[in-house]
């Protein structure tokens, strides 16, 4: 089953919870047990999971990314976003979350973050579910 969904960001970094709309494709396959890959199919946004208690940490690694990868780093790239592409590039464009008995096997403090680089956009997020 694959299901895909839009998510619009709402500033240049943005992170956006997905965790529900991941957990109901799992539940919609019908399958007690399975797979649910998380995949962003675009080079200026990412997927993760990361905490979700301390709202401050998502900020935390925002600015670490962009002290490591600056607007203003004297790219070459000619459409100003370079950074936004090695963010994505170090973030990744998918991740896999086992489920079982409809539950999302996730750890107490993790959810699942479509992370923007290059905002605001709307964003493609794919979701396959496998057994």
């Amino acid at each position: 089953m694959i299901r895909r969904i839009q998510v619009r960001t709402s500033a240049r970094d943005d992170w956006v919870d997905l965790t529900a709309e991941v957990k109901s494709a799992a539940q919609a396959s019908g399958l007690s047990e399975g797979v649910v890959t998380v995949f962003v199919p675009h080079t200026t946004a990412g997927v993760t999971i990361q905490e979700n208690a301390d709202p401050p940490l998502k900020g935390d690694i925002t600015r670490a990314l962009d002290r490591t990868f600056p607007w203003q780093g004297g790219w070459n790239h000619c459409e100003d976003n370079a950074a936004s592409h090695m963010k994505a590039a170090v973030v990744g464009s998918s991740v896999q979350v086992i489920f079982s008995g409809g539950k999302l096997l996730l750890g107490t403090w993790q959810n699942i973050f479509l992370c923007e680089f290059d905002g605001p956009r709307t964003r493609d997020v794919i979701l396959k579910v496998s057994p």
